[in-house]
């Protein structure tokens, strides 16, 4: 007698979006993260001394809004991309 291969079916992905939209996602959130790390400092121990190349410098004033901005576009790719999923088959 041949014995009857079960075919393992795949489950379905719990999983809204796919692997390629979640990778870009954590992308979008580093770049986020790191223009918030350039903008932080620039203040003064003394609040009589007011330092206004630290506080105004381009790297807080403009680099860092950048990479914010660039973080946002990002993500917006990453949860507007279309996963590459395969069709399921039909149950009968």
């Amino acid at each position: 007698m041949k014995k009857k291969e079960k075919k393992k079916e795949e489950a379905p992905s719990l999983l809204i979006l796919g692997k390629e939209n979640y990778k870009w996602m954590f992308i979008g959130l580093g770049i986020i993260f790191l223009g918030f790390l350039l903008m932080l400092g620039g203040g003064s121990d003394d609040p009589n001394v007011f330092d206004a190349d630290a506080l105004f410098s381009a790297r807080r004033i403009t680099i860092a809004p950048i990479l914010i901005v660039l973080g946002f576009v990002v993500e917006i790719y990453a949860i507007m991309a279309n996963p590459r999923k395969t069709t399921l088959p039909k149950k009968s």
